[in-house]
Parts: C-alpha cells; structure tokens; sequence
C-alpha cells in the first residue's frame, strides 16, 4: 500500500515521542489492523535510536534538587543556601575564546540582597539547561528533516546523504505448459457389456485401466495389447491387475499418432500374462480411443 507524507511523518513523529496521547493512539490502532505501517514505525524507531546514543542520561545529586528547593521556598530551612562561587576566570590574552559566557558571581559588590543574588545564580544555571536542551532539539529535528528529505526528496541532497540505490531482481515465471488432450476407450464385446474403460494423457502417454464388467477367470489373466497398422504384430502392454485400476507408463514407446489410432484388445492369458510375448488366448475386448478433452492453451 502506498502511504503519504503525512502518515510517513506521523510514524516518524510517534517513533520520535513528540506526539499527544490521542494521536498516540491513532498511530497504535493503526499499527495493529496495519502491519504494513507498523513496519514503517518500526524502521523510523530504528533510525531514530540513534539520538538516544547522542545523550548520556544524568542523575543529579541529592543536594542539587534540595537547593532548588530551598531557592524556590518549598523548604522550611530559614539558614542562608551556600551556592559555591564559580571559579574566577583568570586574566587571559585578548585572542582566547571563553568556552562560556560566565555566571554572575555571588562576591560581586552588586548592592542586591543575598536572598536576591541566590535567585539570579538560580536563574543563570536554568538559562544554561534550557540553552542545553533547546540545542538537543534542533539536533534532533535536523536530524528528523534529513531523513524525511532521504524518504521523500533525496534529489535535494547533496551525494553524501542520499540514501543507497537498492536493486531488486524480480523473475517472471514463464507462461504455464498447454493442458494435454484426454482420451478415452471402452473395450468391451459389444455396446451393452463394457468390460475396461482405458483412460491416456496424450502428454505422458500413461494410461489407465478402470475394471467395469470384467470377472477375473481363476489362474487366467487379462492382458492389452496395441494393434496398429504400423507395426508387424501386436505389442503387450502388460497384464491388466486384479485391483480396480491398473496404471501404466507402457505408451510412451509409440508415437502420438500410432497411440490415438490403434485398436486395443484384451486377452485371456496364463496367469501373470503370454510367455511367449505373442497372444495366446482368444481376444474377449476392444474399442478404440476417442479424444474427450482436447489440448487447450494457457490463458494470457
């Protein structure tokens, strides 16, 4: 199913965590009635795993949450908050860069009270978290904008960012072989007593015999036989089995012509058939093939 950029951003936005309970929600239902999207969601939490590897989580001391605190009056400690100064920044030459604007300092003959100077400290050190995470963020959404533009506009890209050309090798499978023509005998001694039904694929020239009328003789056997033109003499295709059916493969010697416009018989034989190879027996059965399925082609 093909997605739009919107539900691409809403997968990335909730693998990223900036989105509210409802859409929360919205993105989890999807997920479970989509797995389609759900494997997009998926693919944004394993791109964006990274940023966590950016941030090394950080437990603050216990005497830094009390002194905020006591700096924000939720304490009922009446003593003075001892803030250690920052250190003085020594006199350095006019070309060195400070690695940061520096704190107000608590010593300074700034003519405020100590209880005010302990807030502005207070204060500074909030600025300097807050400076802190607002540069995480805009790592991370920099970050966030160059994946979607991989996904959606890579052409704008320069070559180092782009993401690699994936190749997918699709086979097409070849049209289906033609379905072969059936054919079909009833070798019997006449029109109203059936004894075999013979059944050939036309492709793999095996056949089969269906036992209709025939009682098996005791200490005889029936046998086929192919009778063509073609050849100088009839040709055994072995002894039809006491079961219902016997399957063969005995065609596949013959050409296709000679098969569908033989004469096949049956012979009552010896047990387990002619020692000779030549019928012995009286012929009891024949019948010719007529074709019941003709070859059909493939649809396209």
């Amino acid at each position: 199913m093909d997605y739009s950029e919107d539900h691409i951003a809403l997968a990335a936005e909730y693998a990223l965590g900036t989105l509210d309970a409802d859409e929360r929600a919205q993105v989890q239902s999807m997920m479970s009635v989509d797995n389609d999207f759900a494997a997009i969601v998926e693919a944004w939490e394993r791109r964006l795993g990274a940023l966590n590897q950016m941030v090394d989580a950080v437990e603050p001391a216990p005497e830094v949450w009390e002194r905020i605190q006591r700096a924000a009056g939720l304490s009922g400690a009446q003593h003075a908050l001892e803030i250690p100064p920052l250190p003085a920044t020594p006199a350095t030459p006019a070309a060195a860069t400070p690695a940061e604007p520096a704190a107000p300092d608590a010593a300074a003959p700034t003519g405020l009270s100590p209880e005010s100077k302990r807030v502005v400290h207070f204060a500074f050190r909030a600025k300097m978290w807050q400076w802190g995470a607002t540069g995480i963020g805009a790592i991370a959404a920099g970050l966030f904008a160059i994946i979607v533009a991989q996904l959606a506009y890579p052409d704008i890209l320069p070559n180092e960012l782009r993401p690699a050309i994936r190749t997918q090798v699709v086979q097409v499978a070849g049209a289906p072989p033609p379905i072969p023509a059936q054919y079909v005998a009833l070798l019997q001694k006449d029109a109203a007593s059936p004894a075999f039904i013979l059944t050939v694929n036309a492709a793999s020239k095996e056949f089969t015999v269906r036992k209709v009328g025939a009682e098996q003789e005791p200490g005889r056997s029936y046998e086929l036989w192919l009778v063509s033109d073609k050849l100088q003499r009839p040709r055994s295709l072995g002894v039809i089995g006491g079961d219902d059916f016997t399957i063969r493969a005995a065609l596949a010697a013959f050409d296709s012509d000679t098969v569908s416009k033989a004469t096949y018989a049956v012979t009552v034989e010896p047990e387990g058939g002619s020692p000779t190879g030549v019928a012995t027996g009286p012929i009891v059965f024949t019948g010719k093939l007529i074709e019941t399925v003709p070859p059909v082609a493939p649809a396209r």
